[in-house]
């Protein structure tokens, strides 16, 4: 400690007037302590800086799910004013043509989504004039499709929401922008009693946009609002 300082000296009266710059500098306390260990010799176990070292390790975890909770958060309030955007939008409709153009209007925008369908069942065709008229968001398919669809055929649980990376029979549902579709969510809808389900289909360009690992609670907030919307057009 009598020894003449090997740091000049701008540098040792910084440090010692505000010693933090050190303490809160990882790299430095760490090159500290190892040269703290090296002084020490090969024969001694630093039980302390051991327990440090592993109490580090345990605050980056700490601060690395911090980090991920934020950010989960902030997409959680992103989602959320998109999905409100998104209603607001079902709801200014004045009639049914603007309610069926509205999902390739602003509210694929609003979403993020490639593509956005609904579709009917019906025993109407799809050459129809009256279908024609709307806008081409609109598919009427034979009854049965929707569950199929939603299923893959399978005799599996029909879901309310289901979201997926792989889409089948996809040019039947977005036509031409079914190239562009990477994942997909869709809303099946109940239009009331004694009418066929129906479905909104919503494609994305992203393929991690929907996958089943998401919560599906905004979409299925969303999916009843439209459905809503589409029972008063339909009575």
């Amino acid at each position: 400690m009598s020894g003449r300082p090997q740091i000049d000296s701008r540098t040792r009266e910084m440090i010692l007037t505000d010693p933090g710059v050190v303490l809160d500098d990882k790299d430095l306390m760490q090159a500290l302590v190892a040269g703290n260990e090296r002084a020490m010799g090969n024969n001694i176990v630093d039980l302390r800086g051991i327990a440090m070292s592993r109490l580090e390790t345990r605050l980056d975890r700490l601060e690395e799910t911090h980090r991920n909770v934020i950010a989960a958060a902030y997409d959680n309030l992103a989602g959320t004013n998109q999905i409100h955007r998104a209603t607001l939008r079902v709801l200014e409709a004045n009639t049914f043509e603007e309610f069926i153009a509205e999902l390739s209007g602003e509210i694929p925008e609003i979403l993020r989504l490639c593509a956005m369908r609904l579709v009917l069942e019906s025993g109407a065709e799809e050459n129809d004039p009256a279908v024609q008229r709307l806008d081409s968001t609109l598919r009427i398919v034979a009854a049965g499709f929707v569950d199929d669809y939603l299923t893959r055929g399978r005799q599996s649980p029909i879901r309310y929401v289901t979201l997926r990376q792989v889409v089948p029979q996809a040019e039947g549902i977005y036509g031409d922008k079914a190239a562009d579709i990477r994942s997909e969510a869709c809303l099946r809808l109940d239009l009331g009693q004694g009418r066929l389900p129906a479905m909104l289909a919503m494609g994305a360009e992203d393929p991690h946009q929907f996958t089943p690992q998401q919560g599906t609670d905004l979409l299925a907030f969303f999916g009843g609002v439209f459905e809503r919307a589409m029972r008063r057009w339909l009575d």
